[in-house]
């Protein structure tokens, strides 16, 4: 108790939207009760308008897991459409007090320890978002993006935020400061389509925040065909990166080179500004009969003459490059380096990696 006789603030808030999440709550409200993190902590639920027996779920699982010690806050509303992830975080956040958010998705479940070891990295990183390594439900969904998640060494969590198809560590497992959150937040409340997870995770890089990642697998991150992520669509995700890599890398470079002459190089290069193509001194590949055509022609700009940009075989193309691959569930290493980096043009390596993300990789 704090002076006055006021309960203390939790250490952690477990931060959980909900809606219509009945077919997975009991597993994972249960995973809440079964942390074996020593400091106090709380549940903090919003119901965003579920029609299901969720809110039946949640109100038996309070009982047990006050009785634990473990204090819980619901709210919500019942109007007759969602509000959207991005809005049910912030109030879940909102009318919670730990002093570190634990982030969780309904469908999901946490490993007994998660709590406790993010929360000794997140007080030794306060201005970090910390993630974990996860164990993928069904095992054989998306194997090759689990372990994309899983097998990314801890520079490449900085270095591939221009390739990913989300945040390099995985919305439901971030944890981190509320101080931090505060000052980096709230999430967009644009509703159903947005990213709201990669959209905060870039105004957290912006403000100079890290990545750090708990080597062990803390959560089971599952994978069914309701899950708001797939009403994200791919070009949504591809428009934020595209501008994300003009605003952080791009400037720093007077020309560069795209790597890919066919269909995903020459989508990069329409995506770019004005500003941005005109810096763009040549495509490269290693297929002859793209280089024999010998220029790719941008028909659909407004410039006259029409650009008009020189194929070349990879050995006489000079760097810096942007390598623009696309690989089924794959995405590959990028060579930018982290935010913290970018200010510093010498820096930079010869490469920038943008590859295309497969929609099904988000789920």
């Amino acid at each position: 108790m704090e002076a006055g006789g006021q309960p203390a603030a939790p250490h952690v808030s477990v931060i959980l939207p909900v809606h219509n999440a009945e077919a997975w709550l009991d597993e994972c409200l249960r995973s809440v009760l079964q942390q074996d993190f020593e400091g106090s902590m709380e549940l903090s639920v919003f119901n965003d308008a579920s029609k299901d027996k969720s809110m039946t779920i949640i109100e038996k699982w309070k009982v047990k897991l006050e009785d634990s010690g473990i204090l819980v806050v619901i709210g919500g509303h019942d109007s007759p459409s969602p509000r959207g992830v991005g809005y049910s975080k912030n109030q879940a956040i909102a009318q919670s007090s730990g002093s570190y958010l634990c982030f969780l998705d309904s469908d999901d479940a946490m490993m007994p320890q998660r709590v406790r070891l993010q929360h000794e990295a997140a007080v030794r990183h306060p201005t970090s978002i910390i993630g974990c390594q996860v164990r993928r439900e069904p095992p054989n969904s998306t194997e090759r993006y689990t372990r994309w998640i899983n097998q990314l060494a801890s520079d490449q969590l900085l270095t591939q935020v221009f390739t990913s198809h989300g945040p390099t560590v995985v919305m439901p497992t971030w944890f981190c400061s509320r101080e931090w959150f505060s000052h980096v937040g709230p999430f967009d409340e644009g509703g159903q389509g947005v990213p709201e997870d990669l959209l905060f995770f870039y105004s957290h890089l912006r403000k100079g925040g890290g990545v750090v990642r708990v080597d062990q697998s803390l959560l089971i991150y599952r994978y069914h065909p309701k899950a708001a992520t797939h009403s994200v669509l791919e070009t949504t995700i591809w428009t934020h990166r595209v501008r994300f890599l003009e605003e952080r890398a791009l400037p720093h470079w007077a020309a560069f080179t795209i790597w890919n002459a066919g269909r995903q190089g020459r989508r990069l290069y329409r995506s770019l500004t004005a500003e941005s193509r005109r810096k763009v001194v040549a495509f490269c590949d290693v297929d002859e009969n793209k280089i024999k055509k010998g220029f790719y022609s941008y028909e659909d700009s407004e410039e006259r003459p029409k650009p008009r940009v020189p194929i070349l075989h990879f050995r006489a193309a000079r760097p810096p490059f942007v390598i623009c691959v696309k690989l089924q569930h794959l995405l590959e290493t990028c060579g930018v380096p982290g935010p913290r980096e970018l200010p510093n043009p010498q820096m930079l390596p010869p490469a920038t990696r943008c590859a295309r993300p497969c929609r099904a990789l988000g789920g």
